[in-house]
């Protein structure tokens, strides 16, 4: 058999198999080129993925990148037999692309995503974010089920939505909702 190679210049290597159930060609590839790769007029640009997010956010934007997140985190937790439900895999890609971008669920990309010294002092560097919070005299209003759950308080959802006040002789009343 012979076969014509070109290549493109940022992938490094590439593995060609035949699908056994339809007979397709796949080409695993490694390396960038995902908008050269989907411009190829033989590419089906439907079938065609990427592992790289950053990639795919530049070439196709936010919501496939947030699809990418999905898949690749559930492929990943059924190769290693974990479990997980299908609605943490959703919220954890919704943290990543709810600014319009890909954020890394890291500590550099969490201190993105939230405002709460509180919040961010409950995911990893508890020292430091309370240290910069009180340098710089920042506010918490405590409204996050971290920081509700930090400082003992009720979370606010459901039941714990409301704050009742009154006084037995009625000169206080007041309902928070």
């Amino acid at each position: 058999m012979q076969a014509k190679i070109g290549g493109i210049a940022t992938i490094k290597r590439a593995l060609i198999s035949k699908d056994p159930k339809n007979g397709d060609f796949e080409i695993y590839a490694e390396g960038l080129g995902l908008k050269t790769i989907l411009s190829h007029p033989k590419v089906d640009a439907r079938r065609t993925l990427s592992n790289h997010i950053i990639e795919v956010y530049e070439v196709l934007g936010v919501e496939a990148t947030r699809r990418s997140i999905i898949k690749q985190v559930g492929d990943t937790m059924k190769e290693h037999g974990v479990t997980v439900d299908l609605r943490h895999i959703l919220l954890l890609a919704d943290l990543m692309t709810c600014k319009g971008r890909p954020i890394g669920f890291t500590r550099y990309g969490v201190d993105k995503m939230k405002d709460s010294t509180m919040m961010l002092a409950s995911f990893e560097k508890t020292t430091d974010f309370l240290f910069d919070a009180a340098t710089q005299g920042k506010h918490d209003r405590m409204r996050g089920i971290s920081e509700r759950i930090i400082i003992g308080k009720p979370i606010s959802i459901g039941t714990g939505m409301f704050d009742i006040t009154h006084s037995f002789r009625g000169e206080l009343l007041e309902a928070r909702h």
